[in-house]
């Protein structure tokens, strides 16, 4: 049996329908179990325990008695059955806000424990440590600790491993990268030498994702909200927000006589709901979001509105939406996992009719995964193109998930290393990834069927331009007046990229090669080993609207025997999606991956006045390890998959 399971406060954690976990905590949305505080509570319990082992601190037996009290019911709020929370209510204890209302039920049971008044404050000033330092509350709210009648070493001790243990609850890599900062917190704070963050100071720490804080943004901190309010669950709820957006969502935060008592903005609620499971991680809630976004740039968009519901001292902030709207957020969120590309085509409809998609470029709910899944497949064979890099500046063209910039800028730290996308979706994850990992490439919005390379309008020359797998993009997803797959936006993009260069620069490409003019009408026949595989045929032959210049693609399907034969133009376009599986399907069918014969590739750029360096085809061995288990070929040989060419610009 658990030591602790007769206590009070115990009983209060376990028995109780209450979820209270921050968001941020968890893994998986539906994994939440409602027991996930009394789990932490008993962390950081065991924490206290190996402390007390190994004498940590010097401290003795009755302050680490404390601690242990002070741990045990810093949470308590957070449960408790339907018929205690409401009596709590009652009593006017603000429950959403735990470190206050858990004091007070602790003062309940207290009795005449001679240190109740030090567990009280300590109670009711826990965590705050940790929220000064991401900025969400003022310094001035650890007060209460200086007027402990403790002597000062010895509660500097106290609240010292006090906070450890809370912090190492959540995390040991946590109290690795914020123990440093909390100890010397503490010590300032009861020694009565802290002072408080300027306001841009606690603004960054709590936008730590955003470079360019506006000013009008810190104003509203400094002016509306800092004087007034404590901030909880901030980062939890807006993390995934730009400034504007954030400003825009604080600015609808309601004042006047009725809110004069509110002390605390809780975005819990907003967090909560922001969020749920997609491939079995947690995620966020594009389709919601979305929608959120397009409320704040017009308030008057129907069916979704901000929402700041008072409870006691706190204000609850959230979005509400109509049911409708409800509605069309489930849908597509089922819809997403099925995979099906009547269903994407769906989703892009309904979003689009609403103008709820950021541009034309925007996946949606599948960017993150789609990022991932071209990071993997540049992982495969980045350095084999990395070294013929020339000059002292890189375009890396329709960066991704920008694993290519990271090697660019790990091989030539000297250089210039720039990279380029076309959705807005893909420039702030990559701005973010930035951020995170402290890179010095920059990346910027340019499309090169548009013009040569510029940065803010202004055309920039270039040493080299990189086309890593994404000339194939531009190839099938380009609307010109004859539709997509137009060769004739491939032949402008290297054009442009080749104005773009100076002289005895480079163009670099890896990319989809077609099979050679003599092998396309060649036969060939795949045979599935399960019958899954020859429905995804079906639908592929249905769904795919590429290579538009073969008439007779001779495709011949034998249900009995679970195979298919065609032209080895087509074989090869349809393997080459199939590898990617149902997952990626609705995105892969949209794309024709060859376009060029590797004949057509040097001839093309032989006419700009190139010179190749290189120019061969070659078959990329994870496609054939990867599809083997599923298919056979008839006759056993693979077409080449992928191509590089390095063509250089000559001297002048």
């Amino acid at each position: 049996m658990n030591e602790y399971q007769k206590e009070k406060w115990y009983q209060y954690l376990y028995y109780t329908e209450n979820s209270a976990v921050n968001i941020e905590r968890v893994d998986t949305v539906s994994g939440i179990t409602g027991r996930e505080t009394l789990d932490y509570v008993l962390r950081t319990l065991s924490i206290l325990d190996a402390d007390e082992e190994s004498g940590c601190g010097g401290l003795g037996k009755k302050d680490f008695d404390i601690i242990r009290t002070v741990l045990s019911w810093s949470e308590v709020a957070k449960g408790g059955n339907i018929r205690e929370r409401a009596i709590w209510e009652g009593k006017g204890y603000p429950l959403d806000i735990h470190n206050i209302a858990s004091a007070e039920i602790y003062l309940e049971d207290a009795g005449e424990d001679e240190d109740r008044e030090l567990i009280y404050t300590l109670i009711k000033t826990h965590g705050m440590i940790g929220q000064c330092l991401r900025g969400e509350v003022p310094v001035s709210e650890n007060a209460p600790l200086r007027e402990l009648p403790v002597e000062k070493e010895r509660l500097i001790s106290i609240v010292s491993l006090l906070n450890e243990c809370i912090i190492r609850g959540v995390s040991d890599g946590l109290w690795e990268r914020v123990g440093t900062s909390a100890l010397s917190m503490i010590r300032k704070v009861i020694e009565g030498s802290a002072e408080e963050f300027a306001p841009e100071e606690r603004v960054r720490r709590l936008l730590p994702g955003i470079d360019d804080i506006p000013g009008k943004l810190v104003s509203l901190f400094s002016e509306k909200l800092f004087p007034k309010y404590e901030l909880w669950y901030f980062e939890a709820a807006l993390s995934d927000f730009d400034a504007e957006q954030i400003f825009s969502i604080l600015s609808a935060i309601p004042e006047g006589s009725e809110y004069g008592d509110v002390r605390y903005i809780s975005f819990k609620p907003l967090s909560d709901s922001l969020y749920y499971d997609y491939e079995g991680r947690k995620h966020i809630n594009v389709y919601k979001k979305r929608i959120i976004e397009k409320h704040l740039r017009d308030s008057s968009l129907e069916n979704v509105a901000f929402c700041a519901r008072k409870s006691g001292s706190a204000m609850l902030v959230d979005f509400e939406f109509s049911a409708v709207c409800e509605k069309l957020i489930d849908f597509c969120v089922e819809a997403e996992r099925c995979g099906l590309l009547s269903f994407e085509k769906s989703i892009t409809v309904l979003y689009d009719m609403f103008g709820f998609r950021r541009d034309e470029f925007d996946r949606l709910n599948n960017e993150e995964k789609y990022l991932a899944t071209m990071n993997d497949s540049e992982e495969s064979t980045k350095n084999s193109i990395i070294d013929y890099v020339t000059g002292d500046s890189v375009v890396d063209v329709g960066s991704g998930g920008g694993v290519l910039l990271d090697l660019l800028e790990k091989t030539y730290p000297g250089k210039r290393v720039m990279g380029t996308d076309i959705s807005e979706n893909v420039i702030d994850v990559l701005n973010k990834k930035k951020r995170a990992e402290g890179h010095k490439w920059t990346v910027v919005r340019h499309n090169f069927v548009d013009g040569p390379f510029a940065v803010n309008g202004v055309k920039e020359p270039v040493d080299t331009v990189v086309f890593s797998s994404i000339i194939h993009e531009i190839f099938s997803y380009t609307e010109t007046a004859e539709g997509r797959f137009n060769i004739e936006v491939v032949k402008q993009a290297l054009k442009n990229a080749w104005d773009s260069l100076r002289s005895g620069g480079r163009i670099i490409i890896r990319d989809g090669i077609r099979v050679p003019e003599e092998k396309a009408g060649e036969i060939i026949k795949v045979s599935f080993k399960e019958k899954a595989g020859l429905e995804f045929f079906k639908n592929y032959l249905r769904d795919f609207e590429g290579l538009k210049d073969i008439e007779d693609k001779h495709i011949y399907i034998d249900e009995d025997s679970l195979s298919v034969s065609g032209c080895a133009d087509y074989i090869r376009e349809f393997l080459y999606t199939y590898t990617w599986g149902q997952e990626s399907y609705s995105h892969e069918v949209n794309e024709q991956f060859g376009y060029f014969t590797i004949k057509e590739y040097r001839e093309f750029l032989e006419s700009l006045g190139a010179v190749l360096l290189r120019g061969d085809a070659f078959l990329e061995p994870g496609y054939p390890e990867h599809l083997r288990p599923l298919v056979t070929l008839e006759p056993d040989i693979w077409p080449d998959s992928n191509c590089i060419l390095v063509a250089e610009k000559k001297l002048v």
